[in-house]
Formats: C-alpha cells, structure tokens, sequence
C-alpha cells in the first residue's frame, strides 16, 4: 500500500444506510425480476446493472453449454470437407548403433474428481411480468452499488454460505462438534458460552457497544461472537453482531482507524475475523487502512507501544494484540507488501523481552504475567522453533488455574490466562491435557448465572451468565464484567477457533509464513 492511503469518507454513510443483513437476503421471484429489468436500464458501471448481467448469463450459461460443442463439431465438419493440399513426401533414413528398447506407456493414472459448481436455474413466471414492470421499480442508493458485487451467490440460495476450511475450520456447528470432542470439550463448556453471549447480548448498548472504552470492548466483544462462528447473518445473534461491526466502522478517527493504545490494535484484529467470515467488501477496505496504521506504527526492534509512533518502548501487552491482529489480517487475505516483513519483525520483538531462563517481561527481559503473551504470538508467528519459545513454554509449567488461590496470576488472572490457555492449546501433548482438566471446569463452576434472563429467537427464555474477575486489582479500566465475561468465553471457545496447526516440531517462520497462504491454512469456498 502508499504511504498516503486514502480515507474513504463515504464508508460510514454505507454502513448507516445499509442493512449488513440484507447481504444474506434470497429474493423472491417477483423481487428477482423487478431487480433484473430495472439493472437493464441503468449504466454499464453500477452494480444494478452488473447484477442483472450475472443472472443472464446464469441463466444463458446452459444453452451455451450445448450450443458451443456442436457449433465445434460443425466448424470441424466443414473442415474436413475441404480440399487439402497433398503433403510433400520426405525419406528419412536413421541409423543407430542399438536398436532403441520398446518401452511402454504407463497406465493412465485416475484424475480426481474435481468440485464442479453446478448452474442453477431460474425459473421465471413470465405470465407476473408485465404486472411486475408496470408497478414503480425502487431506487437504490449509489453507496448500495458497493455491496452488490457479493450478491451474486448470497440471493441465490438460502443455503448459501462462506465456508471457511484450516484454522477457522472449526466455527461451524459440525466443526465445533468435532473439535470440542477431538479437543476433549464438553456440553458444560458450551452451555457456559451460549450463556455468556446471551448476557453480552443483553447488555449491549443501543448503539451497539459495550463497556467504557467502548472501541476495545465492543472489539473483543465482535471477537467472542465471531470466535462462535455468529455473523450478521445467525438468527439469535446476528442483529447483535451487525450492530456492533456498524459501531466500530462509525467510530474510526479521520485516518482511518481507532484510539491508539489497546483499542486500534484490538479493533484491528476484530475487523479482519469479520471479513474474513463474512467477505463483505466495505470490511476489506476498513481492515487494509487498520492494518497499515499497525505496520506503520512498529519499532525498528518488532514491537509496538501505546502511541503507534516508533520509536518506542516494546510493550509486551500492546504487542500481543498488535501480533494477533497481524495474523488475523494474513488469514483474512488482507494485502500489504509490508505484512510478512512486520511479522518477522514482531518476533524480534518479543525475543528482546524474553528472559534467558524462560518467561517475557513488560518492557525487556523478564519473567513475568505477560508470558504468555510471548508464547502465543511465537507460536501465530510461526516462531515456536525458537529457544525463546521452548524456554518460556517452559516457565508456564508452574502457573495454575486455581480461582481462589491465584497465585502467580494475582495481578490480572483472567488476562494472564486468555493467552495462556491458547498457548497450551496450541503447544498441545501433557501441557493441554494437565491445563485442559482444570481450566475450564475453575470457569464453568465461577460463572455468574441468571435464570430464564432473556428470549432467544425462538422466544423461549433463556439463562445468561458472566464472570467478575477473582483479582480485585484487575487491570479492566473500569470495563469489569464485559471484559472478564469476553476474555473467559474466549478460552471455553479456544477448543474451535482456531484449529491447532503449532506443535513441538514446528516450521521454521519462513515456512510458517508461507503455508498461511496455501489451501490448507484458509480456503475459501463459496458452496451454493
């Protein structure tokens, strides 16, 4: 990207004018024809126009699909038919000293059966058409004209979907199945996260935020839904999500982005999971500008701090953030020629903050809360062959998840335990499964439960639940219960959000870095 990137200033005015739940919509047949005859008559370059263009060639695709072969088979027909000139005749006389061995063709091998998207039909009442043209066509808004690209699959089917394969495999409903009983999960941990995301939903402002910093809140916030697989388009939860995505485009600064400090990087991360579940274009354009702030904003030594204006000091917990936002952005397809070169980059940062007997400091080398931090941005970086990652792995061996003896966590758990808790995950063997048996059963036991609290979209009353940190010093800057209850639902969802893919003989970062861009790591599909 430039270094002047430019501020869509017309991105907030789409997103107050548009129903992010209209992109998941079908339309009906009438719909359907009142939209094609009115995209005729519009201008080559809008989106009504390019719409109506790819229904009629849906629609087309199966005549040429007969029609094509056998307008080849005549043209080579007619070929035959003509004379041809009577080829020149030459002897060619050649001489070897052995005759050369017959040899044999090998056998054909199988192909693979390629997916073949199918073309659907339209079926079109034309008997309703003249009724449907004669009644007043509505008149979309220019802004609408950037959000009908995406409509070419999304109104066709209500099955469609985007199916998201490798790491964010596990955010379907079948794909969460299969993880929490791969990953040694159960139904208490589900029914605690369910519970959690109703209570956020409940106490979701009605601008769509939550929390006092709202901007770092309502991020994490978009985090625990997604990290469900919830987008605008769930039933239960959708309105909710939509909400809050709306909120967090509404609230970027003139460049482009969001309060520095915790807040960018947080809200950074949340948008590039949000396209990357979603692919709504208007949320490319958002996470493009954030992410660029992002690289923009590092130090020379790989890491970040409150300001975003190098040089700095290299703050461990701004780095964390800033890391996973990074990451989020490379799943997400997000391009910027710089994106792999601050990875690296970021990794030297935490190596500097790394103690040599294990653990990463605040702002240097030490052992501290904040390693886990480090272990888990080494191993999203694709560095988990360092010695500073085995080493601080290592040091996490001492901490416990005890919620009424904390320990070495007395100074912010629930923090200390997210990255933590991930980190174990991802290292997997007797580190997971040790961690895995207490962990979540100290959460389900801690959660704060209200009965028959709220409706789910059925309108059977549901219960809610939340967590209040055990620490009382608990760094929440007043966000207590929003912050605790996102923080502690990430860890129950950490068995599916992001499929393991770090183990102890992980890839050098150069591989690493490269398999993120292969079909294993994030595919996208459009099923129809």
């Amino acid at each position: 990207m430039t270094d002047n990137i430019p501020v869509d200033e017309t991105v907030a005015d789409t997103v107050a004018h548009h129903d992010l739940l209209e992109l998941f919509d079908r339309l009906s047949v009438r719909a359907a024809v009142r939209k094609f005859f009115y995209g005729l008559g519009q201008p080559h370059d809008t989106g009504d126009y390019k719409w109506t263009k790819l229904q009629l060639m849906r629609m087309l695709a199966p005549a040429s699909a007969v029609m094509t072969p056998l307008l080849l088979i005549m043209f080579l027909m007619a070929c035959a038919t003509v004379t041809k000139e009577k080829p020149r005749e030459f002897a060619i006389r050649i001489e070897r000293d052995d005759p050369a061995p017959e040899t044999e063709l090998d056998d054909m091998p199988e192909l693979d059966k390629e997916a073949v998207e199918s073309i659907q039909k339209i079926e079109v009442d034309f008997a309703v058409v003249e009724q449907f043209i004669s009644e007043p066509l509505p008149v979309l808004s220019q802004s609408m004209n950037r959000f009908l690209p995406i409509l070419n699959n999304a109104t066709i089917s209500p099955k469609s979907m985007v199916c998201m394969s490798g790491l964010l495999n596990g955010r379907s409903p079948e794909g969460r199945k299969r993880a929490l009983k791969g990953y040694t999960g159960s139904s208490s941990t589900e029914d605690a996260v369910m519970r959690a995301l109703r209570w956020l939903k409940k106490n979701q402002l009605e601008n769509g935020a939550w929390g006092k910093n709202k901007q770092s809140m309502t991020g994490l916030g978009v985090l625990t839904y997604l990290a469900h697989g919830e987008t605008p388009a769930s039933e239960e939860f959708g309105p909710t999500v939509e909400k809050a995505i709306r909120y967090l485009v509404d609230a970027r600064d003139s460049s482009g982005g969001w309060n520095r400090r915790y807040e960018h990087a947080i809200c950074t991360y949340a948008m590039c999971e949000a396209y990357a579940l979603t692919k709504v274009p208007m949320l490319k354009e958002v996470c493009e500008i954030a992410i660029d702030i992002i690289i923009k904003g590092q130090n020379p030594t790989g890491g970040w701090c409150y300001a975003f204006k190098p040089p700095e000091a290299d703050d461990t917990s701004v780095m964390g953030w800033c890391a996973q936002a990074l990451k989020a952005a490379k799943m997400a397809g997000i391009k910027n020629i710089e994106l792999d070169n601050a990875m690296k980059l970021s990794v030297m940062g935490f190596q500097k903050n790394a103690a040599p007997s294990g653990g990463f400091g605040y702002r240097g080398p030490g052992a501290t809360g904040l390693s886990g931090v480090g272990v888990l941005c080494m191993q999203l970086l694709g560095a988990a062959n360092k010695a500073e990652y085995k080493n601080g792995l290592a040091y996490l061996d001492a901490w416990t998840y005890n919620w009424d003896d904390l320990g070495k966590g007395a100074k912010s758990p629930i923090y200390y335990w997210y990255y933590i808790t991930q980190a174990k995950f991802h290292a997997g063997g007797d580190r997971w499964e040790k961690w895995n048996k207490v962990f979540w059963k100290e959460l389900v036991k801690h959660q704060d439960i209200e009965k028959d609290a709220i409706a789910d979209h059925k309108g059977v009353m549901q219960d809610i639940g939340h967590w209040v940190s055990p620490s009382k010093n608990e760094h929440n800057g007043g966000n207590g219960a929003v912050m605790d209850t996102c923080l502690s639902t990430l860890q129950l969802q950490v068995y599916y959000r992001y499929l393991p893919t770090y183990r102890k003989y992980a890839s050098s970062l150069d591989s690493e870095l490269e398999d993120l861009t292969e079909d294993n790591d994030l595919n996208i599909e459009i099923d129809i």
